[in-house]
């Protein structure tokens, strides 16, 4: 008989998580990881959020990409911890551990199986911009640290082949742990909008900590002012940043199921 993985399958903003039991993967997290993300021959994520027992949190979530690489977090991906816990547990505040910390989740909204959650991100620590020289032009971006590195490209539009520059970007010798991009254009004093390339995915359609990032860059450069909504190609959030970062956005639960070995 195959032996089946039983596993929640979760989005936000279009940013997609398989939620799995960490007591299924033994040592081999990467490898089944890249099998379940497999968009072909798998179940298909951006990621899974591993869990685990946790003494002084809710849960233990360990980020897994989909190409099998570690991350500290996913903001939308604790999001999707949060609306699994809540549909497991039914408590509307819970506190999950990830990479980078403790992040407390507070749900502000629920009909059905969407959820809207207000998450702690924690305080973020934005940097000098700087230039780094690719194959073929110099880029200008602002360093953030939203417990992962996140490197922010203010930019007039997004012109076709974005995802080449940003790619080269994330890999670049100057991030001794590579970097996720975030390509910003500003609409307004409120408003922004953004497309992300995350290490170990590539292009995704929204992203938790890639929109806090994005937000901080902007208020720090004193392109917008707190709060800032952020507008992806899966949807908007809301950043909020005074000393600490507030994000604000939804998560859905989309099925469950089993994954057979």
């Amino acid at each position: 008989m195959p032996i089946g993985i039983p596993f929640t399958k979760a989005t936000a903003c279009g940013n997609d998580f398989l939620i799995v039991d960490g007591a299924h993967v033994g040592d081999k997290r990467g490898e089944l990881t890249r099998r379940l993300c497999d968009r072909h021959d798998g179940v298909g994520a951006d990621g899974v959020e591993w869990l685990y027992p946790a003494q002084d949190a809710d849960v233990h979530a360990v980020l897994v990409n989909a190409d099998g690489s570690e991350a500290e977090i996913s903001g939308n991906g604790t999001r999707c911890v949060a609306a699994h816990e809540f549909r497991r547990t039914g408590k509307s505040t819970m506190k999950i551990r990830t990479g980078a910390g403790i992040k407390t989740c507070k749900l502000i909204r629920h009909l059905g199986l969407e959820y809207e959650f207000e998450i702690g991100m924690g305080e973020p620590q934005p940097g000098d911009p700087f230039k780094i020289k690719l194959a073929f032009s110099w880029v200008t971006g602002i360093p953030v640290s939203m417990g992962n590195p996140h490197f922010v490209v203010f930019v007039d539009d997004f012109v076709p082949g974005w995802q080449a520059e940003a790619a080269e970007i994330a890999k670049h010798h100057d991030f001794k742990h590579g970097t996720n991009v975030e390509f910003v254009r500003v609409k307004d004093k409120s408003n922004i909008e953004i497309r992300i390339f995350e290490r170990g995915v590539g292009e995704t359609q929204s992203s938790g900590t890639g929109s806090s990032a994005a937000a901080v860059a902007a208020i720090s450069s004193a392109r917008v002012e707190s709060p800032v909504t952020v507008a992806a190609p899966g949807g908007k959030q809301t950043v909020k940043w005074f000393g600490d970062v507030t994000l604000i956005g939804p998560a859905r639960i989309v099925c469950t199921g089993e994954f057979f070995l």
